[in-house]
């Protein structure tokens, strides 16, 4: 997370100083090992048939519910409170003070990027509806008579999520890698660049681009896939297994890349904060800038190619068609969601409470001029959750092991649908022992000095 050169800091994983563990941290990661070799082994017995039935299953809602969360009356509310927002939000960037006490620092690194995952799992894909860029696409097809769906030209099926993994990548690394994220500058001519690319982008390919190249609307609608809503094949609003809506995620070129940047930034993230990290770009004579770019895309690339690696050989050692290797990566991709979504929670949830509280509270005064516009400005900021460590080190735990089984679980199902019976349980190997490489990573990581 971002730092200024002043006393107000923006905490790396929402806490100050990694946090005492209940057991040794060698028995939390043998036991996080285990958890994941006991899943996998009651699973490869319990288990030999697909059971999640994806886009096709869930209880529908009733009517009454589904017209109100269906309405254009309920959809251009929503649009319109957001647009309202992100415009507030664009004063204080354009014209408050270049400082941590501007919020727009908070809004964008804390409730935009931390607060969209739980959020999306609470509520579903919910940026898509209230993307602002959308919204703003409207308005101008509304003014100049068009359609805002009629496009110049096709978006190429083969591009699927890789305009949004390259967005992504761009984001995390303003956030992680470039010189100064605390500048608001830099935040906002990046904002500048995304709004104008996507707005012109979608002028030419119409509104289906957001879906594919939006870097926020993609991870709302990835990890809205582990809510319980989602929708049928048929359209109907449903109620569903979380995991049996993560199923419905279809696989699509670059999704395995946008799940790469999701956990590789994270990582990295972990890794800047080290001490040998720290004291190695300290001490070398290259560039800061260079060596974290460099780190930041090592974390990336190491997932991608870790996990590609052991999906195709999944492929091998399940005896799938050659011609199918390809393809894999991406067909079990949506298997990264729970885990993506356990260490984001473990690394910024304290994050995400206290930093929030102090981003509500300065958005009373965007500019700094003693106003009070929603009443906040008043308001104390509470610690509280900080005075539980050891609580803290456990949810941290909990949550990146909780993510890893289900994670199993969800490659497991999609194992036994691609992979022949007789070769499933032994297929899934490979994939097992990245995620064993991930849990045991992860967990060192957190609490690494």
């Amino acid at each position: 997370m971002p730092r200024s050169g002043g006393g107000d800091v923006l905490l790396a994983h929402g806490v100050p100083a990694v946090q005492p563990l209940p057991i040794p941290l060698s028995f939390a990661v043998t036991g996080a090992a285990l958890a994941l070799v006991v899943s996998f082994v009651v699973l490869g017995f319990a288990w030999s048939r697909p059971r999640f039935e994806g886009a096709e299953s869930g209880r529908p809602l009733p009517t009454a519910v589904t017209r109100v969360v269906d309405s254009p009356v309920t959809g251009g509310a929503l649009s319109l409170v957001v647009l309202a927002f992100a415009l507030y939000v664009v004063l204080a960037a354009a014209r408050g003070p270049d400082s941590l006490q501007n919020p727009t620092f908070g809004v964008v690194y804390v409730l935009l990027w931390v607060g969209i995952v739980p959020v999306s799992i609470v509520l579903g894909p919910v940026w898509r509806r209230v993307n602002p860029l959308r919204t703003v696409h409207w308005v101008l097809a509304l003014v100049s008579r068009t359609d805002p769906d009629a496009s110049v030209r096709s978006l190429p099926p083969r591009l699927g999520h890789w305009p949004a993994a390259a967005a992504l990548l761009a984001f995390v690394w303003l956030e992680l890698a470039s010189p100064d994220p605390a500048s608001l500058g830099a935040v906002r001519l990046w904002f500048a660049l995304y709004a104008s690319v996507l707005l012109v982008g979608a002028s030419v390919y119409g509104r289906g681009l957001f879906a594919s190249a939006d870097p926020f609307e993609t991870y709302s609608s990835i990890v809205g896939r582990l809510s319980p809503w989602g929708r049928r094949t048929d359209g109907q609003l449903v109620v569903r297994n979380p995991l049996e809506n993560l199923d419905s995620l279809p696989p699509a070129p670059g999704l395995a890349a946008t799940m790469a940047v999701l956990l590789g930034s994270t990582a990295y993230d972990s890794v800047q904060s080290t001490t040998t990290w720290v004291t190695s770009v300290q001490s070398s004579s290259l560039s800061p800038m260079l060596l974290q770019t460099l780190g930041l895309c090592a974390c990336i690339l190491f997932v991608y190619l870790s996990y590609g690696l052991a999906t195709v050989l999944s492929g091998v050692v399940g005896r799938t068609s050659e011609s199918r290797w390809t393809s894999l990566p991406d067909l079990y991709a949506h298997s990264l969601v729970p885990i993506v979504v356990g260490y984001v929670l473990a690394h910024y949830l304290t994050f995400l409470v206290i930093v929030g509280q102090q981003t509500l509270v300065r958005l009373s005064d965007p500019l700094s001029r003693g106003w009070n516009v929603f009443g906040t400005a008043d308001l104390g900021v509470s610690n509280t959750v900080l005075t539980h460590p050891t609580a803290i080190a456990s949810f941290q735990v909990v949550a990146v092991v909780t993510g890893h089984v289900l994670g199993v679980i969800s490659a497991h199902d999609r194992a036994v649908r691609v992979l022949p019976a007789s070769a499933a349980v032994r297929g899934q190997l490979p994939l097992l022992v990245v995620m064993i490489v991930y849990t045991v990573g992860g967990l060192l990581l957190l609490f690494a000095p």
